[in-house]
């Protein structure tokens, strides 16, 4: 695959508009104003007079339930809500998320019964049991079972003997039970739901989430279909390491990306959007169609290397804000950790496309020597880049001439030497330890956490750099915030 890039063009697909990107404020203050409006609604109903643990139950149960309902948007898939935040920190919202629900909704019938059980033990256990029994409050016991089953399946999806389409139809499944049955046992036995206000929120809550999935489920498979792209080359790049080349069919349009941006790809004729996987796109948008390079790691990216030239594929996207635009700098410092090299090499292709004048620093580190790829194209643009390189290998081996170890501050800082830490702005992207070792050595030597920019596409937890943890902080704050609209629920009701 040879990489040459026509003049860019007025108009280029890259400079194209799109909707409206939130910022994190915003988003965070319409977030809070939607699950409040649920306790507000709910507030117009008369019922009769609550005890303080009651109504913090009740509380809980119709906050947990419309966040729940926002769970739906906070996947990845619309750009309006995660376009200026990036994958990592809407995904890691996402899963603070469900907890904070599940926690919520599991003390819900709790504390309805806490104050029964404190004054009588035994009519308090029978009270509970008919809660978790009774007919007519089933459909809200299955909602909270298959949340429980949706939450720590998502935590322990890493160690399931599942395939990841297997986990992803059972994601979805078990995601549209909770809401579904959530909704009905809320409007039917609801006390502050079964009617006024809140009975009709919660019937725009329904409708609002039919939309959604049709547009993830529905409007996708169609745009998938109507703009097919198919698989025009596979090259191996390193050990288990493939590069696609994917161009459009005639009459789909260009994508219009940015350099760093990744995709949904899903091939075969089906092209079903539940079967789809992310990855970053390798490539510049100067260049017509678009590549990927993945790694050998899965169910389904065993099996690229086979995809015969030809092969329908279904693209979705783009998403992320790992790109020069969004992050400006005067030196660009571009960490690649093994397969991470797939988005660091849209970057370093565009730059090179593009004549960019500004430094650029380039540290890859990688496994074994094997496992490096597209070194010969890098050290190419030597000529049109003021590129500087560094290679390390964990492991070395038969005529490596590069470092042995691992990217650490001394490697980094003579990398960066010359350059002032303060104006330069650095992409990383590898496996989660790395990129959290790496985040937090570029913030010891001088980099602002602002100038720190990274995804992993790793939402397993493990490790945490300093940002996800100012990240976490900032989002135990929206559940406390959460935590105190139903303090203040209880206390009016």
């Amino acid at each position: 695959m040879e990489y040459t890039y026509p003049a860019k063009k007025s108009g280029d697909a890259a400079d194209r508009g799109s909707l409206p990107r939130l910022p994190g404020a915003a988003l965070a203050g319409l977030y809070l104003a939607f699950c409040a409006s649920a306790l507000v609604l709910a507030s117009f109903r008369e019922v009769a007079p609550l005890a303080g643990f009651e109504a913090v139950g009740a509380g809980l149960g119709l906050v947990a339930l419309a966040a729940m309902s926002v769970q739906l948007v906070t996947s990845g898939r619309f750009d309006t809500v995660s376009g200026r935040l990036g994958i990592d920190r809407i995904m890691a919202f996402h899963k603070m998320i469900a907890w904070f629900v599940l926690a919520a909704l599991l003390l819900h019938p709790l504390l309805y019964v806490l104050p029964t059980a404190t004054a009588d033990a035994a009519l308090g256990r029978e009270r509970l049991v008919a809660y978790l029994t009774a007919p007519h409050y089933r459909t809200g016991v299955i909602a909270l079972a298959a949340l429980a089953l949706l939450v720590v399946g998502a935590a322990l999806r890493e160690r399931l003997p599942w395939r990841y389409e297997t986990w992803r139809g059972s994601h979805l499944l078990l995601g549209v039970l909770a809401i579904g049955l959530g909704l009905h046992h809320a409007i039917t036995v609801g006390r502050f739901s079964a009617g006024g206000p809140a009975y009709v929120f919660w019937w725009g809550i329904g409708g609002g989430a039919v939309l959604v999935l049709g547009v993830l489920h529905g409007l996708r498979w169609v745009r998938l279909h109507r703009r097919p792209w198919r698989l025009a080359s596979v090259t191996k790049r390193a050990d288990r390491l493939w590069e696609l080349d994917i161009q459009p069919q005639p009459g789909t349009p260009p994508l219009a990306y940015r350099a760093g941006q990744f995709v949904w790809m899903t091939q075969g004729r089906g092209r079903v959007p539940l079967l789809d996987h992310p990855f970053s796109i390798a490539d510049s948008p100067l260049r017509p169609g678009l590549s990927l390079i993945v790694k050998e790691a899965g169910d389904f990216t065993r099996r690229v290397g086979a995809l015969a030239p030809g092969t329908p594929i279904g693209i979705d996207g783009p998403y992320g804000t790992f790109t020069v635009d969004a992050h400006p700098g005067e030196t660009v410092l571009l960490v690649a950790g093994g397969a991470g090299i797939g988005p660091i090499m849209g970057l370093l292709r565009d730059l090179a496309a593009r004549g960019d004048r500004r430094p650029v620093r380039l540290a890859y580190a990688a496994g074994r020597p094997a496992t490096f790829a597209c070194l010969d194209e890098i050290a190419s643009y030597a000529d049109r880049l003021d590129l500087a390189v560094l290679l390390v290998a964990e492991e070395g081996g038969p005529g490596w001439a590069g470092e042995v170890g691992r990217l650490d501050a001394a490697r980094l800082r003579a990398l960066l030497a010359g350059r002032e830490p303060e104006s330069t702005v650095a992409f990383i992207c590898g496996p989660g330890p790395m990129v959290t070792s790496v985040s937090d050595t570029l913030e010891d030597i001088g980099l602002a956490p602002k100038r720190v920019v990274y995804e992993r596409f790793d939402y397993g937890g493990g490790a945490t750099s300093r940002q996800d943890r100012r990240h976490a902080l900032e989002m135990l704050g929206i559940g406390a915030a959460l935590a105190a609209l139903v303090g203040v629920f209880a206390v009016a009701a």
